[in-house]
């Protein structure tokens, strides 16, 4: 019997992560405005989905997380997990707090950008765009050109959190 056959038999949900990691959170922070909830937090879910699909893909122990700007700035567990900020300065309070801390790796005719520490040795990334449009081409732009990178260097920082363990 192969390996992916006993893996299957053994684990109902689908064959175990290479290494048999614990899956290591990689949150994905969107404003808390209402603008934001109305056109972000929808980009937000679409990344997540992107992420749990390119994790498959590299069988990466990863489990994305969308949460908001404010729950993120508040949670000091949080702040130690491999972050992706959706949505600009002006409404993700996270955007506008590592405006001028993350490098710009791409920037497109003052459209779009995507700030993210180019040898990844910090695991954070902000992405967006002057406008609602420009935001989404950004988070394609940045799931083609470096979500596998960033995925990989997240699946082997340090332990995850416990959800169970942070405040609700």
């Amino acid at each position: 019997m192969s390996d992916s056959l006993t893996d299957a038999a053994i684990h109902p949900k689908g064959p175990r992560m290479a290494d048999d990691s614990p899956p290591r959170l990689v949150l994905i922070v969107t404003g808390s405005s209402l603008r934001a909830e109305e056109l972000d937090r929808p980009l937000g879910y679409y990344l997540q989905q992107q992420v749990e699909r390119s994790a498959r893909r590299l069988d990466l122990p990863i489990k994305p997380l969308v949460v908001s700007d404010i729950r993120w700035l508040n949670d000091d567990n949080f702040q130690k997990l491999a972050t992706i900020s959706v949505g600009g300065p002006g409404v993700n309070h996270l955007a506008h707090s590592w405006f001028e801390e993350i490098p710009f790796s791409l920037a497109v005719d003052e459209q779009y950008c995507i700030q993210l520490d180019p040898d990844l040795s910090d695991l954070k990334a902000s992405i967006w765009g002057m406008d609602n449009a420009s935001t989404q081409i950004a988070v394609s732009v940045f799931v083609e050109r470096y979500l596998p990178r960033f995925l990989e260097q997240a699946a082997h920082a340090p332990d995850p959190i416990d959800l169970d363990e942070t405040d609700d």
